[in-house]
């Protein structure tokens, strides 16, 4: 009698856990730079845990994963990458976890007609496509697709953004404006704002092409302070994720011409600024970079 007691305790209390709901756990998702990971956060519920590969400060283009980083893509449901070798030394190992794993390059939401080519290269497209808010905001809607199939996109945040970014353009476009046609040249280490150029009327020059592999050498400098003399530019712009002994070399030989050439500030290219720098955001970053452009430039 009192085994059967005991069994039926047993399966009393075994058939109670299995009835019992299971607490789902909401999806990883792993981004590989912070202006994709803070897209991620305004677009995803909050059941999905976010993380972000590549911090404040962080140069994509020579990246190289760490065993924390690799456990975290390994651990991930979705990766999100820009793509079109943004990521550089990553883009072998993101390609090949495709096979298995659901990565997902926002690149790919960019029609081709929309893409620009590196200089002197007709098949390496220039990756920094979120310098186009408007690009970008194309870009939030293949995104926000690619979540909505797993259930995980929240749609009123999603909608919200994208006004967001609606409204961030149009105040891109009105504060540029205020800088001279004659003044509208923007110059940094590497050519990482050409999109930013073409959406809103900028001329811009880098030392460096649109990867920091890249190397400049003393003719680079040469011309470009050559070109700066001539055309009697105010300021030039280092940039928070690349050194600044390039441009520091630019203004160096400026000086040795005579002429006085501005240290404009620092500009958010490739990551998204430290807290209380006013660029933790995407929207933010684009803020802090055209206020910065337009003091300097006007």
């Amino acid at each position: 009698m009192k085994k059967y007691i005991g069994l039926l305790i047993v399966v009393f209390f075994g058939a109670c856990t299995e009835n019992e709901p299971i607490e789902e756990k909401g999806l990883k998702i792993v981004c590989t730079t912070g202006m994709i990971g803070d897209a991620v956060q305004n677009l995803a519920d909050s059941t999905c845990t976010v993380n972000t590969l590549m911090g404040p400060g962080t140069d994509p283009h020579l990246f190289k994963p760490t065993k924390q980083s690799l456990d975290l893509l390994s651990d991930a449901d979705i990766i999100v990458a820009n793509g079109l070798h943004l990521e550089g030394r990553m883009q072998d190992i993101l390609e090949k976890m495709q096979r298995n794993k659901t990565v997902i390059f926002i690149g790919d939401a960019i029609p081709a007609e929309d893409l620009l080519i590196a200089e002197g290269s007709e098949f390496i497209p220039d990756p920094h496509i979120w310098f186009d808010v408007s690009l970008w905001n194309k870009s939030m809607r293949f995104l926000s697709d690619e979540l909505r199939k797993f259930g995980v996109l929240n749609e009123a945040k999603a909608e919200a953004y994208r006004n967001e970014l609606s409204a961030l353009d149009e105040s891109v476009q009105k504060t540029l404006s205020e800088i001279p046609d004659e003044r509208r040249v923007l110059i940094t280490a590497h050519d990482a704002f050409s999109y930013f150029g073409e959406a809103y009327g900028m001329e811009v020059i880098g030392l460096q092409g649109i990867s920091t592999v890249s190397e400049y050498g003393i003719r680079d400098v040469t011309n470009m302070v050559n070109l700066i003399v001539s055309r009697n530019i105010p300021a030039v712009f280092v940039e928070s994720s690349i050194s600044s002994r390039s441009i520091e070399a630019v203004i160096e030989g400026c000086e040795q011409k005579g002429f006085q050439l501005e240290l404009g500030g620092t500009l958010y290219s490739d990551a998204l600024g430290t807290e209380g720098s006013g660029a933790e955001t995407y929207i933010s970053m684009v803020d802090h970079n055209v206020a910065t452009i337009t003091k300097a430039l006007k």
